[in-house]
Formats: C-alpha cells, structure tokens, sequence
C-alpha cells in the first residue's frame, strides 16, 4: 500500500503547513465528495462548492489545532458534522426556507442519521469513480472495455444499446462487465483501505505517531 495515499499518512502531513502535497491529495480525495453530498441536500452547485471549500479549510484549522479527536468517530463523521452546520448557515444568511431548497433536496439536515448516509452513499461513490479511474488509465484495459461497463451501469442504457453504440455483440458486452467489475472490486477494496485510518498509527492524544512525519 503505497503511505501517501492512506488517510493516515495524509493526516499526518496536513500537521506541516509546508507540505503542499498533503494539502492537495486531501483536498483531491474529499472535495468531489463534499461538493456531491452538498448537492444531494439540496445545495445548488455554487453553494455546494461553498461548502466543499469551507469545510476542507475548517477542518484543516480544527485538526491542527488539535481539535480532531479520532476516538470520538472517524474523519467522515468530523467532516459531515462541520458541513452540516455550513450549509444550515449558508441556509439562515441567505434566508432560505427547506422547501425553497429545490426539489431535489431529499435530506432534511435536521435528522443527522440521514445526513450521515448521505455523506457515506457519496463516499462510496467517490471511491467507485477514482477506482474506475485508475482501471482506465493505469491499466491496460481495453477502452471499449471499460466504456462498455459505464454505459451498462453508470448510464443505464440496455446492453442492446451498448453493444450497437459500440460495435459489439450483446455477448461482449456482458463479458465487458463482468471483467470490469472483477477488476475494480479489486481496487475499491484496496482504495478502502486507504481511506480508513490506521489506529496503529496514532499516538497519544489522537495525533498521528511520529514515524509517519518522517
């Protein structure tokens, strides 16, 4: 498992505000997932980029402070619990009411269960999407391959469709599938496991040991 990826090496760096690295991988690896989970309760794509932005910067502020308390819950739930108070800000400063909040807003941000959820759902699906990524320019899938699966499970059209669109029988295209999803349960599990925190790697007071500042 390659440290700089792990969620724990990243914590490690962000400690050093000289460690542009740090900044940017953290920032890569969360934004597409908070501007996501914004627009699912409700946030229009300006204000969802808001909150993306201001809870990365809160959140980096809090845990260098040492306010980040590991043993209290994981890094996801500290980033839903900061995003959830921006956006019921954001809410009060510009007097917007829930049902002004667009018909798509599905979460009440009330209920911290279902806002919970919903960051998690869109984690996985971030996870999902830099999984699929890296199976279509780190490996030598074939393209058609990997499109053939995008089009079957991410756009929903009928493999019919799929094998016409692409020049395909209706047979390759479920080998298409079937290979791609055998490929990528591979590197989901190995990106979930660098997104989880390794409590090994962690010292007294819910700071990350030494060893990983080397």
């Amino acid at each position: 498992m390659d440290l700089d990826r792990t969620t724990t090496a990243l914590l490690a760096g962000l400690f050093d505000p000289r460690n542009a690295a740090a900044w940017e991988a953290f920032d890569r690896r969360y934004r597409p997932i908070l501007v996501g989970f914004a627009r699912n309760c409700g946030m229009k794509d300006e204000g969802a980029n808001e909150i993306a932005q201001e809870t990365i910067v809160r959140f980096v502020e809090e845990y260098r402070e040492g306010k980040y308390d590991r043993t209290r819950g994981r890094l996801g739930a500290w980033l839903v619990t900061i995003a959830r108070y921006r956006m019921i800000d954001q809410q009060r400063r510009r007097g917007v009411a829930k049902v002004e909040r667009g018909e798509s807003a599905m979460i009440d941000l009330d209920d911290e269960q279902s806002v919970s959820a919903a960051y998690e759902a869109e984690r996985r699906r971030g996870v999902l999407r830099e999984a699929l990524e890296e199976l279509a320019t780190k490996t030598k899938t074939d393209p058609k391959t990997v499109r053939a699966f995008e089009m079957l499970v991410y756009h929903g059209l009928s493999p019919a469709q799929v094998a016409e669109d692409l020049g395909m029988s209706t047979h390759d295209v479920y080998l298409a599938k079937s290979r791609v999803a055998a490929k990528l349960r591979d590197i989901v599990e190995r990106l979930e496991a660098e997104y989880e925190e390794s409590p090994g790697d962690w010292g007294a007071g819910g700071r990350p040991s030494a060893r990983l500042d080397a």
